[in-house]
């Protein structure tokens, strides 16, 4: 696909941005590995290779006396020693990179939990023997993907709304500038905390309570491009020639907004990951025993004699949202027009 000069331009703009542009790449492989999260990091073999036959546990279920008539037909447990035992009789098995999910209770730890960082566990284990580099990998790809739809769909109501306030303005503006202060001022963590002792939170209610009130994040920038686009000579030759408001919209008005909006959307980002790790650090947020990196950082705190859990929650989650802060810089330059280079 051919690029147009000024796309080729803000590319170069992107790129020149070192610190940016490492970081989307450090972001990029990052976010990559952790979408792979069940090869790199599950109690369950890879490959199992048993009396002929070839099994792959990581992506179907087995049970126990498919490696033994002595098992009962429930579903397998490849971590207990009989199991391991019969299938290295009659074949082999090949385990992951962390041969433990981010829910694996570690029987091998030998102490008391939350246990130090050992060969076995590089980042040791929570107060509930499990084994926390399993659970950042997890937790990581949770809050990443949580934040990205947040953003995405967010974005478009936001999008959507302001193009309706600044293209009609009016009577339609004045509304839902009313409407948008008011509901900005409801009381979030009180709905929620109420939200709660209704119904169990989980990924989708989160998701679907927050959107609630993210989308008013791009609102005013929207409307004021719009309303500043439909006054512009060429928006009012083609509504003169019988172009819709629809198409003036889309075609004429929104790309100019666009290029506004996509300055924010790594820090909304960021700010929805913020929110999703505020939220699990308060008891607010996922299922208990869901992986989550608010959910680490309350560890931290209630185990206060174990810094590894405290150090590791500020590196992962410090370190995410910088990352997403220097990409939103990179973003920034690139449709700075008075920052691009040739």
């Amino acid at each position: 696909m051919r690029l147009s000069p000024l796309t080729r331009r803000r590319l170069a703009a992107f790129r020149a941005h070192r610190r940016g542009y490492m970081a989307f790449w450090v972001f990029l492989v990052l976010f990559t590995l952790s979408l792979f999260a069940e090869f790199i990091a599950n109690d369950r073999p890879l490959l199992v290779h048993y009396d002929g036959h070839w099994y792959v546990p990581v992506l179907h279920d087995y049970p126990e006396n498919t490696f033994g008539r002595s098992f009962l037909p429930t579903e397998a447990d490849y971590t207990m020693p009989a199991v391991q035992r019969a299938i290295r009789a009659h074949g082999w098995m090949i385990w992951p990179a962390i041969p433990y999910c981010y829910d694996t209770i570690a029987k091998d730890v030998g102490q008391p939990s939350p246990a130090p960082p050992s060969w076995k566990h590089p980042l040791g284990t929570d107060d509930e023997a499990r084994d926390v580099l399993a659970r950042v990998i997890y937790g990581f790809r949770t809050s990443v993907l949580f934040g990205f739809v947040l953003t995405a769909v967010s974005s478009m109501i936001g999008v959507a709304a302001g193009a309706l306030q600044g293209f009609y303005g009016g009577l339609t503006d004045l509304l839902g500038q009313r409407f948008t202060e008011i509901w900005s001022g409801m009381p979030q963590l009180y709905l929620l905390l109420i939200l709660g002792s209704i119904i169990t939170p989980g990924f989708w209610v989160l998701l679907g309570f927050l959107l609630m009130f993210s989308w008013m994040t791009l609102t005013g920038v929207v409307r004021a491009e719009f309303l500043r686009g439909r006054g512009l000579e060429y928006v009012r030759a083609a509504r003169a020639l019988g172009v819709s408001d629809p198409m003036l919209m889309l075609r004429h008005i929104l790309p100019n907004a666009t290029i506004a909006t996509l300055t924010y959307l790594p820090f909304i980002l960021s700010g929805s990951v913020t929110v999703l790790a505020s939220l699990d650090f308060l008891g607010f947020g996922l299922p208990p025993g869901a992986a989550s990196l608010g959910e680490l950082v309350s560890q931290g705190r209630n185990n206060l004699q174990a810094p590894w859990l405290g150090f590791t929650a500020f590196f992962v989650l410090g370190g995410l949202l910088t990352l997403l802060v220097f990409i939103g810089e990179a973003v920034r330059a690139a449709f700075d027009p008075r920052r691009i280079v040739e």
